[in-house]
């Protein structure tokens, strides 16, 4: 009897530690379950401001364009409801149309358009608040307001204070990709830093909507649609891939002006 016992005790012994298998090994799916189920639901792609007319300018202010000879500006220019008597730049400097409201204004080639320059600086500040209102930044405050040497991929940022670029910075992402920078306080960069795009990434998908001044520091580089609340100023040789949409004045210095493709 003695062996029979025993052998009953080990099948019993062996099918219990089975039962337990079993039971662990179905504990873990449903945790692995319950993790999926937690997953962030992914964000919609960043849409681009739309500019209106406002995008066909290299140049647009509401109070001036100041120049130091010689600049170059590729695109068309305007301001308004400011007169065509506050544009600094000569016609030799423009590739593209200079607009004003009236008669005064760089001659022989400035063009009279009152209409398109009150629709485009409309257009301007709609974008402008569009821009500022974008909301659930991808980034708040990055680097306390310093990005110097980083690399921003797409998405939105905001900044509750100023930003500066003392160093070198990379925008980095596809051609159909979208940045809106968000900045609540000033905008400025070092003389002879560049802004780099890389992997496709457009100028016309990279949107700073600034409320405080942009500077431009000496010989540095900048990509991107800069919608300015207030001045925009480009200090002697820097340069710009982008647009200057700005709501006061824009100031340059031996500048090259850009408008992106």
């Amino acid at each position: 009897m003695l062996p029979a016992i025993s052998a009953l005790l080990m099948v019993f012994s062996a099918g219990c530690t089975k039962d337990t298998s079993v039971l662990n090994s179905l504990s873990q799916p449903s945790t692995q379950s319950s993790v999926t189920n937690l997953r962030k639901i992914p964000k919609q792609p960043l849409a681009v401001v739309n500019l209106g007319i406002a995008g066909n300018f290299a140049i647009l202010s509401k109070s001036g364009i100041t120049d130091v000879y010689q600049s170059s500006v590729t695109g068309d220019i305007g301001t308004s409801p400011i007169t065509g008597a506050s544009i600094g730049l000569t016609c030799a400097e423009v590739v593209g149309t200079i607009y004003t409201v009236a008669a005064p204004g760089p001659l022989p080639c400035r063009v009279i358009n009152a209409s398109r320059l009150t629709t485009a600086v409309s257009n301007m500040q709609t974008a402008y608040t569009d821009a500022a209102g974008r909301s659930n930044p991808d980034f708040m405050n990055l680097g306390a307001g310093n990005i110097g040497g980083k690399t921003l991929t797409p998405g939105l940022y905001k900044w509750t204070s100023s930003v500066i670029i003392p160093t070198n910075i990379t925008i980095s992402g596809s051609a159909t990709d979208v940045w809106i920078f968000q900045v609540a306080g000033t905008l400025t960069t070092s003389s002879a830093v560049k802004i780099t795009l890389a992997g496709g990434a457009l100028a016309k998908n990279i949107f700073w909507q600034t409320a405080g001044s942009v500077t431009l520091g000496t010989t540095s580089h900048f990509e991107g649609i800069i919608l300015g609340k207030t001045g925009i100023s480009l200090t002697t040789g820097a340069t710009i891939n982008g647009r200057l949409l700005a709501q006061t004045a824009v100031t340059l210095q031996q500048n090259a002006v850009t408008q992106p493709q």
